[in-house]
């Protein structure tokens, strides 16, 4: 049950990091006059296919990873608070879980944006690796030396999928504002023709 309860929390998580950061950029949602009412509720609350499928990929990929993941870190330095044993877990997040995380989410995060070929994902992951790597550089420190030091080991997984969900909509709004600012860029070319 507790399971399926870190599953269902970053699903949601997931599905809020899509609105939150569509609301934020500004997106659109297209929706007719004469579309259903659900439909124009869900065009006003910046609720699309995108958040859907991102609440898919917390319910069924970033949450059993992070589970696994975290999970493993903490078992593997259970009962260890030295300060330098907190600087090797520190050292470890870094070097093996932060980087798992950042190509597994760029991968899954092109997949939903469209991707279909193994080489465009590729393209995805290699152009966001570094720049998320070097976020998640900074904030996983800061956010594991909080967890060491002020949470108990169950709440670990729920309070990173939280730091997730902010750093995830601060890279979705960045991307959707420069996508907008790109297709505003088109608009005029378009209409010369």
């Amino acid at each position: 049950m507790a399971n399926l309860l870190f599953l269902s929390y970053s699903g949601v998580l997931c599905f809020l990091q899509e609105v939150l950061a569509n609301h934020i950029a500004g997106v659109p949602i297209p929706s007719s006059k004469n579309a259903p009412a659900h439909e124009r509720a869900l065009a006003a609350a910046k609720v699309n296919a995108r958040a859907l499928n991102m609440a898919a990929y917390g319910f069924f990929i970033s949450a059993p990873m992070n589970h696994v993941l975290i999970g493993g870190l903490h078992k593997m330095f259970a009962g260890r608070t030295s300060g330098r044993d907190k600087l090797l877990q520190l050292l470890v997040s870094n070097l093996f879980i932060a980087p798992a995380q950042a190509s597994v989410y760029l991968a899954s995060m092109a997949v939903i944006g469209g991707a279909r070929s193994v080489d465009a994902i590729k393209a995805t992951v290699l152009k966001g690796f570094l720049p998320m790597l070097k976020i998640l550089w900074v904030s996983s420190p800061t956010a594991t030396l909080f967890a060491q030091n002020f949470l108990p080991a169950e709440l670990w997984v729920p309070f990173f999928n939280v730091v997730s969900l902010a750093i995830g909509t601060f890279f979705s709004v960045k991307v959707k504002k420069m996508q907008l600012a790109a297709a505003r860029k088109r608009k005029p070319e378009n209409r010369d023709d």
